[in-house]
């Protein structure tokens, strides 16, 4: 697919990095940082989520040395045909390697295949407190457009989440010429 920070190959996701994807999506379970998912995942049970999104919603994986090492995955926004073009995204780097460019590698990836699908919106949720991922975010374009007031709880406790949202192909082409309105 492509190379994103150096020494990092960036592709589709496929079954065999199901192991790969559930042991990182479980550090980000454990840690607290960006889900409000509590339960750890199996290989299986991400095979079964890989199968579930074959097709029209796109996941990748950052790879180094054939080692995967981040992944993300676009998702279905809401079930009503006016929002086909709407994907609801995740990103989530091994421990190892948050801070060395794999999330932006898997994330920029993700960005590519979804404007090839044909997608207009990428949107995700993200704790207030995790400046990583806000920042690679806003890095990467997005913005924030607002807070989800006590959304959920995780361990008992209100979480707040901030809204982000990335405008793709036609829409981002839309807004960016003069003279529209936004």
């Amino acid at each position: 697919m492509s190379a994103g920070a150096p020494g990092t190959l960036v592709r589709p996701a496929r079954n065999a990095d199901a192991a790969a994807i559930a042991a990182i999506y479980t550090q980000g379970i454990e840690d607290r940082i960006a889900t409000f998912e509590t339960r750890p995942r199996s290989p299986e049970e991400m095979t079964a989520w890989l199968a579930a999104k074959a097709g029209r919603h796109p996941g990748v994986v950052a790879e180094r040395g054939g080692r995967v090492v981040a992944w993300a995955a676009a998702d279905t926004y809401r079930p009503r045909e006016c929002y086909d073009g709407v994907a609801e995204f995740s990103v989530y780097a091994a421990r190892d390697a948050r801070g060395t460019g794999a999330g932006r590698a898997a994330l920029e990836g993700l960005i590519a295949a979804c404007e090839a699908a044909g997608f207009w919106k990428l949107v995700s949720r993200i704790f207030p407190e995790n400046v990583a991922s806000r920042q690679l975010c806003a890095r990467l374009g997005f913005r924030e457009v607002g807070t989800y007031r006590r959304h959920g709880r995780l361990d008992g406790a209100w979480r707040d989440t901030v809204i982000v949202e990335l405008l793709l192909g036609e829409a981002r082409e839309d807004v960016e010429r003069p003279g529209l309105p936004d």
